[in-house]
């Protein structure tokens, strides 16, 4: 099965000086688009010390010049892979717009003002799941997630304060390169990428940092 994408061309002359505000015109388009759900929904990669990739769709929760914001439990696969190899690739992909940005570079564990912040934002039922599931472990049965959910729920009302896991937290990945892939017919897609430098002839963003702007083949 194969489908041409008929979209505008995408020029080095229409993009933003640097990656994230480039992203934010995207982003805002996507998440107006009612044909895409969860349109801060993105595969995150990992490869851990023996180099075996796994990849996994999460949720972004918060973006800015600083980087790319996701929460997970620490001890998850995902954990124990940046634990070992600090470097991850997201991809959003935007299929109905015939878009996708691909964001690479290395990972690092928020502070934890900023999880226990975020967490306080989180349903009270999705505190509970933080602690009910030992993400990536081997359980016996489903039974036995939702009686350790029922457990924490007795002990935890909802008019209760729900402790922040101790292993759950947050993951910043700060980009190096940031491709924004624009498809077109007959598979002669624009692939425009970023990528972090520091030099003369960049683009600087507001921050001071530079970034190189580079077209890629499809």
């Amino acid at each position: 099965m194969r489908e041409q994408y008929r979209t505008t061309e995408l020029s080095a002359a229409d993009l933003a000086p640097e990656p994230i505000a480039q992203f934010t015109r995207w982003f805002k388009e996507t998440a107006e688009n009612p044909a895409i759900h969860e349109p801060n929904a993105m595969i995150v990669s990992t490869a851990g010390a023996d180099g075996r990739p796994s990849s996994r769709t999460v949720l972004l929760k918060h973006y800015d010049r600083a980087g790319f914001v996701f929460f997970t439990n620490y001890d998850s696969r995902k954990g124990a892979d940046l634990a070992a190899n600090p470097y991850a690739s997201l991809l959003f992909p935007w299929h109905p717009l015939a878009r996708q940005v691909i964001v690479t570079g290395r990972a690092e564990r928020v502070g934890r003002e900023e999880t226990v912040a975020y967490f306080r934002t989180r349903p009270h039922g999705s505190q509970l799941g933080a602690w009910a599931s030992p993400q990536s472990s081997v359980i016996a049965s489903r039974a036995e997630l939702l009686a350790r959910y029922e457990e924490l729920a007795a002990r935890y009302p909802e008019d209760a304060q729900v402790p922040v896991p101790p292993e759950w937290g947050g993951i910043r990945v700060v980009p190096e390169a940031v491709e924004f892939w624009q498809g077109h017919e007959n598979r002669l897609h624009d692939r425009l990428r970023y990528v972090r430098e520091a030099g003369p002839g960049s683009a600087e963003g507001a921050d001071g940092e530079t970034w190189r702007v580079e077209r890629l083949a499809p």
